[in-house]
């Protein structure tokens, strides 16, 4: 990166993500792709992406590497003749930049940026290190390659990294601020450049560390709901969790008893013997969850520094290895995995708002009503929750599932690992909707009781802040702003969630 960059520090971001090919987190994504931090090539990394480019081009010199002397996909036999080698490169970012549908937002398109930048710095692509350089400055600038939606089934982002290679090359149109400098790529540089899965990987970086938010601010929200129904405390005890000690369970019960002020062994509640679903069986359903996030998060962490580029540039043996590093099986199947949790987790959200509809519960009228005659109260929520938890349905069912056969029949599988990315972030929007359908029958429930957490517990806190935004009127009326604002809250409530254990 040029000299003013990098003295340039804080000037225009806050905060600096080193980029080294070893110890990128999904934190460090999401900051590179909000625009809150600014990125900088490690200088041991930069070395390492400078001896992998000089041990590429001997290596493709001296003896044929896959789409450095040959063509890809079903046409790897055809060797590339030495004297239409510079040109080979370019060809392939052109017909490979054919992804198509929409637009993505700059967001995901930034964050492929950051994944790829990292892993280039690995070390095992091949390439020359400029093109590190011009993402990194793309990212400061605030400059993104305009990349279309579809053209990836998790074999690599092929069709995406293709239209970034193009705009790198000066031949595809760039979005915001001024784009680097055009780059010379050559046969050495293309297949090294798209070879993997950045964009999927930012896009799953993404929307895990929304989710997961979410997911600890639903707690927050069923604490509010279960002081609204008098729930007991019980299924949060401490020797309940030390009996059956799933990590999750144990950390959501925890958590519970911190955010309401329950004893580790609470005394039964007088009356009803124990609690429906939506709250007895909310750290079994809570903590898959976040034990799903934690198994997710691991193979990002994993994917997003790894040289996994075929074929791999090996400085050490000063060969070429080729390989199927760029399969993603294990990403398609984390995050199968986390939506199907995260799904368990908003449909418990519908059982606790039908629960706070009942006045056996709520010693209130049906659907927490007014005094009007036959009046509806917040009974439409349930449809609406329930609406949205249909979509979250829908994006949860298994991409893994999907099955492809390629290039002439050479490619026989696919691990759509870039559909379950994209159903994972679709997951998110559906979700936050339910958890805000909970959180305005709550806050009125507790309204109308005139009940409050005690003062300085994580409960209290989220309740100020509810009622803070949220209409107190409780005749019939349109709820779809209450719901919008209520969405819109669980943000804060995910730093309730983090903080109620200081």
């Amino acid at each position: 990166m040029s000299s003013h960059i990098v003295d340039a520090i804080g000037t225009a971001h806050s905060g600096l993500v080193v980029l080294d090919g070893i110890g990128m987190g999904v934190d460090d994504v999401v900051r590179l792709a909000d625009g809150t931090a600014r990125p900088v090539p490690g200088t041991d990394a930069m070395r390492r992406a400078e001896e992998s480019w000089d041990a590429a081009r001997q290596i493709a010199a001296t003896g044929r590497v896959y789409g450095r002397s040959t063509g890809v996909g079903a046409n790897r036999n055809e060797d590339v003749p030495t004297e239409a080698a510079a040109g080979h490169g370019l060809r392939l970012l052109r017909s490979h930049a054919g992804a198509i549908g929409d637009e993505l937002p700059a967001r995901q398109v930034r964050a492929m940026l950051a994944v790829r930048a990292n892993q280039l710095l690995a070390g095992g692509a091949g390439l020359r290190p400029s093109v590190i350089t011009a993402l990194c400055e793309a990212l400061e600038s605030g400059a993104h390659p305009v990349v279309n939606e579809f053209g990836s089934v998790g074999t690599g982002d092929i069709a995406a990294l293709a239209q970034m290679g193009l705009a790198l090359a000066g031949e595809h149109p760039w979005r915001g601020a001024t784009p680097p400098e055009p780059q010379p790529l050559d046969n050495n540089d293309a297949l090294a450049l798209i070879s993997s899965n950045a964009l999927t990987l930012g896009q799953s970086a993404l929307a895990l560390r929304e989710l997961r938010g979410l997911i600890e601010a639903t707690q927050v929200v069923a604490a509010l709901s279960l002081l609204a129904v008098d729930g007991s405390h019980e299924a949060y005890a401490a020797p309940v969790h030390a009996a059956r000690p799933h990590r999750g369970s144990a950390e959501v019960a925890r958590r519970m008893r911190e955010l309401i002020g329950a004893a580790d062994r609470p005394t039964p509640p007088l009356g009803r013997i124990q609690d429906p679903y939506g709250f007895r069986c909310l750290p079994q359903i809570h903590g898959p969850a976040l034990d799903a996030a934690d198994a997710l998060e691991q193979v990002l962490a994993i994917e997003i520094n790894a040289a996994a580029e075929n074929p791999l540039i090996s400085v050490e043996d000063l060969a070429a290895y080729h390989h199927g590093g760029f399969y993603q099986a294990q990403l398609a199947l984390a995050l199968d995995h986390f939506r199907l949790a995260v799904t368990q987790v908003a449909r418990l959200s519908t059982s606790r708002l039908s629960t706070l509809n009942e006045p056996a519960y709520t010693r209130l009228r049906p659907f927490l009503a007014d005094q009007e005659p036959a009046s509806s109260g917040v009974m439409i929520l349930e449809y609406a929750a329930g609406a949205a938890l249909g979509d979250l349905r829908a994006f949860s069912a298994p991409a893994s599932l999907g099955h492809a056969v390629l290039s002439r029949g050479v490619e026989e599988q696919a691990s759509f690992a870039s559909l379950a990315a994209r159903q994972t972030l679709r997951a998110c929007r559906a979700y936050r909707l339910v958890v805000g359908c909970e959180l305005v029958a709550a806050v009125r429930a507790l309204r109308q009781r005139d009940l409050s957490p005690e003062p300085g517990l994580g409960a209290g806190l989220a309740l100020e802040l509810a009622e803070a935004a949220l209409e107190a009127d409780p005749a019939d009326r349109p709820l779809t702003d209450d719901v919008t604002a209520a969405a819109g809250l669980l943000d804060r409530f995910t730093d309730i969630w983090r903080g109620s254990t200081s």
